[in-house]
């Protein structure tokens, strides 16, 4: 079976307290389009997937819809919907203009603070604690608005920081033949080498980005806790939920 795009769960890494995240339940992914048999096949039958919460914006899901897996939940989650900067879908990296690293910093700062990631990525906890099944969340490359969502999650599950980034910057290994065959068939297209090698640098993700993120979070609310609190809207009655819910050990 060809591997699907940065697909990998968060189930193994061992928290401050040496728990373990529970197996089975919590997977990251790039977009799940035009899976083949196999691939739909390894998400029902040996995944077993229950859920999928699709991060990306309505253009990107018309364009490039969601496989559909028999007896999955289905359930789509903006989170940059009304963000006033966001690099983090392939039409904005195509279209956009000047330094792709600031346009990323900034994407991330709407990430932390703009509403609809906020009001997103409560939902996104609240589904997870409805219903503790195992659940694939994604966005187009599985990179930030995912990224942010598996960090959000490692670090209420008290992982260290250096997990959560390990796990992070793994998208560069897990998105590498993915972003070769993108910027092939854009070259194909035409596209100048000069705006290629700015989109082969807004594939990727850097570690200055997560760290921006919590950065922000820091700044704004004071804490990773006040932030939960008070942007995410969660209690801590649903912090030690989640927790009961996730881990083992």
């Amino acid at each position: 079976m060809e591997k699907i795009t940065n697909f990998r769960e968060l189930g193994g890494y061992r928290n401050k307290n040496k728990q373990m995240v529970k197996k089975g339940l919590l997977y990251r992914s790039g977009q799940l389009f035009e899976l083949d048999d196999a691939q739909k096949r390894y998400l029902t039958a040996t995944v077993g997937i229950q859920r999928i919460i699709d991060m990306r914006s309505a253009d990107e899901r018309a364009q490039f819809p969601d496989t559909t897996l028999p007896g999955a939940a289905y359930t789509v989650l903006d989170i940059l919907k009304d963000a006033t900067t966001n690099d983090a879908s392939l039409g904005h990296m195509i279209t956009e203009q000047g330094d792709v690293r600031e346009n990323m910093l900034a994407t991330y700062e709407q990430l932390a603070m703009s509403d609809s990631a906020q009001a997103g990525y409560h939902a996104f906890i609240r589904d997870l604690l409805a219903a503790p099944e195992p659940t694939v969340f994604h966005c187009f490359a599985g990179k930030d608005r995912t990224g942010v969502g598996a960090a959000i999650i490692l670090k209420l599950l008290a992982v260290p920081d250096e997990t959560i980034m390990a796990d992070y910057l793994l998208t560069n290994q897990e998105r590498k033949t993915a972003n070769q065959m993108i910027l092939a068939d854009l070259k194909k297209q035409g596209v100048p080498a000069s705006q290629l090698q700015t989109i082969a640098v807004a594939l990727k993700v850097d570690a200055a980005y997560l760290e921006h993120y919590f950065q922000v979070i820091d700044t704004k609310f004071g804490s990773f806790d006040q932030y939960l609190r008070q942007g995410l809207q969660l209690t801590d009655a649903d912090v030690d939920t989640f927790q009961g819910l996730y881990l083992q050990g």
